[in-house]
């Protein structure tokens, strides 16, 4: 999960520099037709079908249309908000994902392992400081890619076992392109774009791939509220490149609220470990 939260990171800010010269929806087609070839051909070399008929099941659905809320808003989220203030919001997901793996999976959850997720929610709110000055309204859309993430999340934990990480990869990144599709037909106005734009958008594909291979793994072999909680690194993650990419300046209150989030994820880990002996 740390490794999927550094690599998410990356490819927020590579996507983030892409969307100041590329719409949205072009981006999102050309992110995900990218990362469906990659899965594809892994999908290939592992000598498994493409078109597996469990594709159909309730589960592998509901996990799209989460895929396409998640991947959509919160790619509006970076393209309007700070770097730092949007992945501040997504890390509500840890509450949303343990939340429905009690409800869900009849996972069961301690009290100090509640209180740990709950503080990491306080430092959320840290960064945030709802308020007048706390929001902006394109800040609502990372809200809304929280909500599809944790949905997806959670539906990769029930997908049938029978498919693979490189054929969730595959359904999870073809959504993207008839979603980019449809804001085209909004946004309108395809993009030539430059040789350094196609970097980023080639790094973000890679690094994408990467990130969403191991998010996946940590989703199916793991217990939900242990891992869940690790999401929190991401935020350290975003506040680094946000400051050292694009001269984004965390306050105090900002660094205050991320040492809570990476606190509470460790002593989670701590009470696991004395649970496990």
């Amino acid at each position: 999960m740390i490794a999927a939260m550094a690599a998410f990171a990356f490819e927020d800010m590579f996507i983030k520099a892409a969307t100041g010269s590329l719409p949205v929806g072009q981006v999102l087609i050309i992110f995900g037709f990218g990362g469906t070839l990659i899965f594809m051909g892994l999908t290939y070399r592992r000598g498994e079908r493409v078109l597996h008929p469990a594709i159909l099941s309730p589960v592998l659905i509901i996990r799209a249309i989460c895929e396409v809320v998640g991947r959509l808003c919160f790619t509006l989220a970076i393209a309007l908000t700070p770097l730092s203030s949007a992945s501040a919001i997504l890390q509500a997901t840890p509450l949303v994902v343990a939340l429905g793996g009690v409800v869900f999976f009849r996972e069961t959850v301690g009290w100090r392992r509640w209180l740990a997720i709950g503080l990491g929610f306080v430092g959320v709110l840290f960064i945030l400081r709802p308020g007048l000055d706390g929001f902006e309204t394109a800040s609502l859309f990372a809200v809304a890619g929280t909500l599809g993430f944790a949905g997806r999340d959670l539906a990769t934990r029930a997908a049938p076992p029978v498919l693979s990480n490189m054929q969730l990869g595959v359904y999870g990144f073809v959504m993207l392109i008839p979603t980019g599709l449809v804001m085209m037909i909004y946004t309108g106005g395809w993009v030539v774009p430059s040789l350094l734009v196609s970097g980023q958008l080639g790094a973000a594909i890679i690094i994408g791939v990467l990130a969403y291979y191991s998010l996946t793994g940590a989703m199916r072999t793991g217990e939900i509220s242990v891992v869940a909680p690790f999401r929190y690194t991401r935020l350290v993650f975003a506040l680094i490149l946000g400051s050292l990419v694009f001269a984004e300046r965390p306050d105090v209150m900002t660094l205050a609220g991320s040492a809570i989030i990476v606190l509470s994820g460790l002593y989670t880990v701590f009470r696991s470990r004395l649970q496990g002996k």
